[in-house]
């Protein structure tokens, strides 16, 4: 996977490692090295004055890659960052 965000790249195998380099890099994060959910409510709490507050909850519910993912997909939606497909270009080899 492939998400940019603040102008960086960052790179992982799934929603939860994207996530959790977002978390290293946070550097107002006094969560850093905290659970996954608990930087999500600190970064979400930080959206508060542009995303709807129905979007800010993270629930019980969800595993940590759902969440992750969702997140991911929420600062996409909202041009906060932007989640690419890193696939590799087959195109180029046709």
């Amino acid at each position: 996977m492939l998400f940019f965000y603040n102008g960086k790249e960052y790179r992982a195998t799934n929603a939860v490692g994207l996530v959790r380099a977002m978390q290293h890099d946070a550097d107002a994060c006094s969560r850093q090295g905290g659970t996954l959910r608990e930087f999500l409510r600190w970064s979400l709490t930080r959206l508060a004055d542009s995303v709807h507050t129905r979007e800010l909850d993270i629930g019980t519910h969800l595993t940590d890659e759902t969440l992750a993912f969702s997140y991911l997909c929420l600062l996409d939606e909202h041009g906060i960052g932007r989640l690419a497909d890193s696939s590799p270009d087959t195109s180029s080899r046709l």
